[in-house]
């Protein structure tokens, strides 16, 4: 007979495609015994019940246990006072075969208006940001006395996520009393069980600046919070089930339709009136919000690259090229980051939730193209001057009679990798001496030595009247002498 692990591993043996010699090999059995177990469903080896000394106390048991609850030490105490002779291992066992297991009771808890908000996350899959999928979460209040809920979907649950949501749901309900988290780590760092719970400094400020109390569930209990996970059960339930997810900016609007026609107007369970009333009534017991916004900026130091860029959750994002290889400090928002410097912000860009991306402002490279114009300038004027002696005095020339002097150096060395620089210095010369300063003129200097008249033709007389218009010389008779 083999134990229930050994059948389960010839089953697994079996779905690999391994034969009985091979699964007998691993398992160190029989082969005949792995033949005759990996067809078959496992059975456990039929036992016949032996008598135990117990078995004449049983009855007598159980009656104490449903009139007391009593241990099990004291159990096998009142056995021996009965004539019970075997040991206390037995009696351990049928106690604890037959002892009632107690179900955990929760109170129902009560709150005032405007006392308590409870505030959670939740998930439900990715959602496509462009050729990215990301996690979807949305975060949930919902007050603890009218039910008023409030939803909003991120991409992220990070610290700047958690207080951003915190406010525009302050800004839809209104500040209460105090704020019930479980043990995020965004809220509470840490909480062993019977210890005070040690808050996130970060998130004491933000409650300070609020002015609402921060109150964490006790350890491994949830249903301290049970308003809020119901909640987030409704919008899996009532919003997510079944919905074809569009593309997240069409989201939260559709969201915050769905909170104000159905969520919040709803006929409640348990108070048996809608949210939306329960909280005009609880609105009086409400902070306004502080008016002095709080910065939820997440901050990281990080250093630019060589290319200028500061990388941030997979994605490049630009600096002004002077502070390539310097590091800086990066403040994330949910909608946006800043880059600083010394206190001095440099760079801003909108947060990209993509990856593999890279994110550049055109200014940030200003400053080093035209540093490299200044150099590539710079060799432009060094090969004129070498053109020939004479090519400063035409660059003076140049610079006084030409607003832009430097782009007609730039012309003027094009044409000597046309035209070769021997002829370029022969149109320089030439230029200077009638004091021609452009790089026009030069073309038209190179140009003109360049062309060569083409031979005389023939001289052709078409009409009579050509020929008798024709003027000759008179003629020499000095040839034929005089006759006396």
């Amino acid at each position: 007979m083999i134990d229930y692990a050994t059948w389960c591993a010839i089953r697994d043996g079996n779905a690999k495609h391994l034969t009985a010699r091979q699964i007998a090999r691993d398992l160190g059995l029989n082969v005949k015994t792995v033949r005759r177990w990996r067809a078959r469903p496992y059975e456990q080896r039929a036992t016949a019940a032996r008598p135990s000394k117990l078995d004449p106390f049983k009855g007598r048991i159980v009656g104490w246990l449903e009139a007391h609850p009593l241990s099990a030490q004291q159990v096998f105490q009142r056995l021996g006072e009965a004539g019970y002779d075997g040991g206390i291992s037995i009696v351990k066992e049928y106690v604890h075969t037959i002892r009632p297991r107690p179900r955990e009771a929760f109170l129902t808890l009560a709150f005032a208006p405007g006392e308590v908000a409870q505030v959670d996350w939740g998930e439900w899959g990715t959602i496509a940001v462009g050729e990215t999928r990301r996690r979807l979460s949305f975060f949930v209040m919902v007050l603890a006395y009218s039910r008023q809920l409030y939803v909003e979907f991120t991409l992220a649950q990070t610290m700047e996520h958690f207080l951003a949501a915190h406010i525009n749901a302050f800004n839809a309900l209104g500040v209460p009393q105090k704020v019930m988290v479980d043990n995020l780590r965004t809220a509470v760092l840490a909480h062993v069980r019977g210890e005070p719970p040690r808050f996130n400094p970060r998130y004491l400020d933000f409650a300070r600046h609020y002015g609402f109390e921060v109150v964490a569930c006790n350890v491994a209990k949830g249903n301290e919070k049970g308003r809020v996970e119901r909640g987030v059960g409704y919008v899996k339930a009532n919003f997510l089930n079944g919905l074809e997810l569009p593309d997240f900016t069409a989201l939260n609007p559709a969201l915050r339709v769905w909170l104000e026609t159905v969520a919040n107007v709803r006929l409640h369970r348990e108070t048996q009136r809608r949210p939306v009333d329960l909280w005009a009534e609880e609105q009086t017991h409400l902070q306004s919000v502080n008016p002095r916004p709080f910065d939820v900026g997440r901050v990281l130091a990080v250093r630019a690259n060589r290319q200028f860029r500061v990388t941030f959750e997979a994605n490049r994002y630009s600096v002004p090229a002077r502070f390539a290889g310097v590091q800086v400090t990066l403040k994330a928002y949910p909608d946006y980051l800043c880059v600083y410097h010394d206190q001095a912000l440099i760079a801003r860009h909108v947060r990209s939730y993509e990856r593999h991306r890279d994110i550049a402002d055109p200014d940030h490279a200003k400053a080093l193209v035209a540093q490299r114009r200044h150099a590539q300038d710079a060799h432009v004027l060094q090969r004129f001057l070498a053109l020939s002696p004479l090519a400063a005095n035409y660059h003076t020339g140049l610079l006084e009679r030409r607003g832009n002097a430097l782009s007609h150096v730039r012309k003027i060395v094009a044409l000597a990798d046309i035209h070769g620089e021997e002829a370029v210095a022969r149109a320089l010369a030439d230029a200077l001496t009638f004091e021609a300063f452009s790089s026009e003129y030069i073309a038209h200097l190179i140009q003109a030595r360049g062309r060569q008249l083409p031979a005389p033709s023939p001289l052709q007389l078409l009409r009579r009247q050509d020929v008798l218009d024709l003027e000759l010389p008179p003629p020499d008779l000095s040839p034929y002498g005089s006759e006396g």
